[in-house]
């Protein structure tokens, strides 16, 4: 398993930045997705930011062009800028692995504790 965990949250004015960071310990070598979600009270939990190795990242359409992901396996990071009071949530780190023979691939994703981002209008 991967034990992930994140720092950087806070509290921003509409239109400041903030920087998530998440680095991930354990069995790091089998993680082929690393992103972050969040979830704002009374609403599901959304994607902001995936990072597959290999691949393309993909954004959430509410933060695109506002947000950057970056970073590479064991440590990932989210730029945000030009913060609003949507972007209010506990952010989440995640990480996804595969591991095993062809025939027979293992998954398991993992979830950091969360960070809360809080802005103010």
């Amino acid at each position: 398993q991967v034990q992930l965990m994140e720092s950087g949250g806070g509290l921003a004015q509409s239109g400041g930045s903030l920087r998530l960071s998440c680095v991930a310990s354990g069995r790091i070598s089998s993680i082929d997705v690393m992103g972050w979600y969040r979830q704002a009270p009374g609403k599901e939990r959304e994607l902001v930011a995936r990072n597959p190795r290999g691949g393309s990242v993909n954004y959430g359409d509410s933060v695109k062009g506002r947000f950057t992901i970056f970073g590479d396996n064991p440590n990932v990071y989210l730029q945000m800028n030009n913060l609003k009071p949507d972007d209010t949530a506990v952010y989440y780190c995640y990480a996804h692995q595969t591991w095993g023979p062809v025939e027979r691939q293992y998954t398991h994703e993992s979830w950091g504790q969360g960070t809360q981002v809080t802005v103010s209008s």
